[in-house]
């Protein structure tokens, strides 16, 4: 027979604490908070009262509904109060020794029947479980934060875990509107086992200067659609909070990707904890608020005094989806394109697709016929690599093979004209290997556009030792004049973007080889519980198993990380050719 959840109490009533009372209250439940002293009820309460208000303001909420929530919540400090209680969630601070003692005392308050919730979002359930008389009613319910938004728990069971508990938790979870997701007891669970080494690598890329703390994250908002970046994201979970999740995934799992950061220890050691303290990667204008000010980190406009290349006539290299989504791009904007390909008709079917581009765009009223008309017109079908003799700067987009693009470039330097910009649209290949191949590297530069081109805003500006800075200044005007957001990084495998996702991506597909969780539950997880756009499976098969791979094993040569290496499970499924949606068949079938 099922438990009737009724009375449920919680401990601490912090940001999360109060946000799980909220929801709680909300669903018209009794709700008992524990703090350990009256100032601590009193900021609990004001973190109440200031969500709700905001709720009634934004007619989320009634005034007569905000006045029963408040209602139903009853104060104290003292543990002895849930004594009547059905559930009880601690949520104090992520101290293994604090939350032991406190489900220590519990355990002898509560009724025998009750169940005991842990909100830890990394500390072992088992570990915390285990000091009382009653482990088999010992859950973790890891509610994310702000708690009132997001749908996602985390439902974690322990080895001794009685099968009927988990099936009243998670039909209490449901009660409350949220998507439970059930899992086993390991550190970080799903959620924060794939975003915490994901958050850590980016601060090891801010520690060895490879690219701007700004730069790092407008790549991941503008090239994957991540609400926000992973600096800015660590700035709100907090430092300090991190450090402790990365430091007890790492003792569990050894896994180096999970040794948190130097970086992140010399900061917390400042108190530079993020948003709460007022100042972390970003400098905010007071403590616990979101708006951003200028620091000394804060850069300054481009320097003038570098001198750009006029650019005015461009060429574009290659006849697939990125190339046509490019010479789109540039001839918009009113340059003057000469489309490159192996053969006539492949050049004409190439416009033809830019064709149809503009079309849609005319279809949903976002581009007049003449407009259409006139970029169509700044297009030059061409054969001979002769044909780009007068460009200011040719952009290669050919297939990601480093034989094919070297061919490419020594074309281009026998018959370009002196001066002109080199580019090279590759994501993942050593730009300075393709510059090798001419007799003028200073002209060469990674250009790496995203797909679709004429959506993406993000474009990663890829210097080699030996590109000139003012060929690095003209490619940044060129992206700014595109109406494009321009990131800088160095030429290592992955640039950015690549070297920051597909780690992750890899890090989910060993998950599922675990047999740890579902790809649904890992998808929704990443989805509800971080606000991902797309799950990490999902995404994989749309950007093709074998790409992925591909991009995973330049990481792995080139960095020789042993975290890196590609998952078994993600060769077997390309040696099978199950690729993703472009086969029908990956780690989902579709019709």
């Amino acid at each position: 027979m099922a438990r009737e959840i009724n009375t449920v109490g919680v401990v601490g009533f912090g940001t999360m604490g109060a946000g799980i009372v909220e929801v709680l209250a909300r669903t018209g439940l009794s709700v008992k908070v524990v703090e350990v002293d009256a100032a601590g009820v009193e900021r609990g309460l004001g973190h109440l009262e200031h969500s709700t208000k905001r709720a009634v303001r934004r007619e989320k909420l009634t005034e007569e509904e905000n006045t029963a929530l408040h209602g139903r919540v009853e104060t104290s400090l003292e543990l002895q109060s849930l004594a009547g209680c059905d559930l009880v969630v601690e949520a104090v601070p992520e101290s293994l020794e604090l939350k032991v003692r406190i489900l220590k005392e519990l355990d002898q308050i509560l009724e025998p029947e009750a169940i005991i919730a842990s909100n830890t979002s990394s500390l072992s359930i088992t570990e915390i479980g285990v000091v009382t008389k009653r482990p088999g009613k010992v859950v973790g319910l890891h509610f994310f934060n702000p708690t009132q938004v997001l749908k996602l728990v985390e439902v974690v069971r322990t080895v001794v875990t009685e099968p009927d508990v988990i099936t009243d938790v998670v039909a209490f979870v449901e009660r409350l509107g949220k998507s439970p997701v059930v899992i086993g007891d390991r550190a970080g669970f799903i959620a924060n086992a794939l975003l915490f080494p994901y958050l850590n690598h980016a601060v090891k890329m801010l520690e060895s200067r490879y690219a701007t703390r700004e730069d790092l994250d407008a790549a991941m908002r503008y090239g994957c659609g991540y609400p926000m970046g992973p600096l800015a994201l660590l700035d709100l979970i907090g430092l300090d909070t991190a450090y402790e999740i990365l430091d007890t995934m790492y003792h569990q799992s050894r896994n180096r990707l999970h040794a948190p950061a130097p970086l992140l220890k010399q900061m917390i050691t400042a108190n530079l904890l993020g948003r709460k303290t007022g100042r972390g990667f970003y400098t905010y204008d007071a403590p616990d608020s979101p708006v951003i000010v200028e620091d000394a980190q804060t850069p300054s406009e481009v320097d003038t005094n570098t001198q750009t290349r006029e650019v005015q006539r461009v060429g574009v290299i290659g006849t697939g989806t990125m190339a046509t989504g490019i010479a789109e791009v540039f001839a918009k904007r009113g340059y003057d394109v000469v489309l490159r390909a192996r053969s006539l008709e492949k050049a004409e079917t190439a416009i033809g697709a830019v064709r149809k581009s503009l079309d849609r765009a005319v279809a949903k009223g976002r581009l007049a016929e003449a407009d259409r008309d006139a970029t169509l017109q700044r297009i030059t079908p061409a054969v001979e690599f002769v044909e780009l003799a007068d460009c200011d700067l040719v952009v290669e987009a050919v297939a990601e093979e480093i034989g094919i693009k070297k061919e490419v470039f020594a074309a281009l330097d026998e018959v370009c004209k002196p001066g002109a910009v080199l580019a090279t649209t590759t994501s993942s290949l050593p730009v300075i290997e393709v510059a090798a191949a001419t007799s003028r590297p200073a002209d060469v530069v990674g250009l790496h556009f995203f797909n679709p081109a004429q959506v993406m805003k993000l474009v990663e500006i890829v210097e080699t030792i030996s590109t000139g800075a003012d060929v690095v200044a003209t490619a940044r005007k060129i992206c700014l004049d595109l109406g494009k957001h321009p990131v800088h990084c160095g030429d290592v495998a992955g640039f950015i973007v690549n070297a920051l996702l597909f780690p992750y991506l890899n890090d989910a597909v060993k998950m599922l080889e675990a047999h740890y969780a579902e790809a649904d539950d890992i998808d929704n997880a990443m989805k509800v519980g971080c606000g991902l756009p797309m799950g990490p499976f999902a995404l994989l098969d749309v950007v093709g198993l074998d790409v992925s791979l591909a991009i995973q094993r330049t990481l792995f040569n080139e960095f020789r990380e042993p975290g890196f290496a590609p998952a078994p499970l993600l060769e077997h499924l390309v040696t099978a050719g199950r690729l993703g949606r472009k086969t029908g068949k990956g780690f989902r079938d579709y019709s």
